[in-house]
């Protein structure tokens, strides 16, 4: 979804990009990285990862390597060859018992095993000494993909009713509207760690009903907790992400109610 996005936005703002197979650049195979990472960029992004979160939970070692020791090679090549990094990372680096924004600069402390590997993989670029945007989302959706805002429209063309996990609060966000503020905060100068999301916050529940509400189907939403759908892996109760920072520097993001509208506009194109 998200390499999708910035492959569209470089296109447009007419910035020259190579974007390497699975099979020329492996996080499995570190060859690889130093292969492609010896100079040539001035800026990397790594929109790759394993984001199976259930699956990480039993292949936390392969996880391990996409989301953590991968990534710590590829921030070591950027700071040997002297390019930028971005790289992409979660609002499972954190617990949830938080009952305000998280910041930044808050402590990391993932429940489960995607959050274990994607701290992992931050804490490593920290490590590595190279000029870094780790940059933390949530909820990602797109027109294309596999992602909850396509599923939603689906189901709710196909059955009556839908019932959607209401106590788990957190920011959806646009990778279309990721990748644009992503860019700002490059062409700002920005280096660091920075929260990018769509504006506001919701539930599960909220955001599906505003999905089918853009559908216009007469699809029923009913709110459930999340043990009505046990799942192998623990989800944080409350993982929305402060903005300010990113606010102070781009204005204030987009609310995401506008930008699921946009999305289901495109949907229907």
């Amino acid at each position: 979804m998200l390499w999708r996005a910035w492959q569209q936005l470089l296109q447009r703002r007419g910035i020259r990009f190579e974007s390497p197979s699975l099979d020329e650049f492996n996080f499995c195979r570190t060859e690889t990285i130093e292969d492609h990472v010896n100079g040539r960029y001035g800026l990397v992004i790594n929109a790759a990862a394993y984001t199976d979160v259930d699956g990480c939970e039993s292949e936390e070692s392969l996880a391990s390597v996409v989301n953590g020791t991968g990534v710590g090679r590829l921030a070591d090549c950027c700071e040997k060859s002297g390019s930028k990094l971005i790289h992409y990372s979660t609002d499972y680096v954190f617990d949830g018992e938080n009952r305000e924004p998280y910041k930044p600069e808050q402590p990391r402390n993932p429940i489960n095993a995607y959050g274990r590997t994607k701290a992992l993989g931050e804490q490593l670029i920290e490590d590595s000494g190279c000029d870094y945007l780790i940059i933390r989302t949530s909820w990602l959706y797109s027109p294309w993909g596999n992602n909850f805002v396509r599923t939603i429209a689906r189901l709710a063309a196909e059955r009556d009713t839908l019932r959607v996990v209401d106590d788990q609060h957190g920011r959806p966000t646009s990778a279309e509207h990721l990748a644009t503020a992503s860019l700002q905060l490059v062409e700002r100068g920005s280096s660091g760690i920075f929260h990018l999301t769509d504006g506001g916050e919701c539930t599960w529940y909220d955001l599906a009903r505003e999905i089918v509400a853009r559908t216009g189907s007469d699809c029923q939403v009913e709110p459930c907790g999340s043990d009505e759908f046990p799942r192998p892996a623990r989800r944080p109760a409350y993982s929305v992400l402060d903005l300010s920072e990113s606010e102070a520097l781009l204005g204030p993001m987009p609310n995401w109610r506008d930008n699921v509208r946009a999305v289901a506009r495109a949907l229907e194109a």
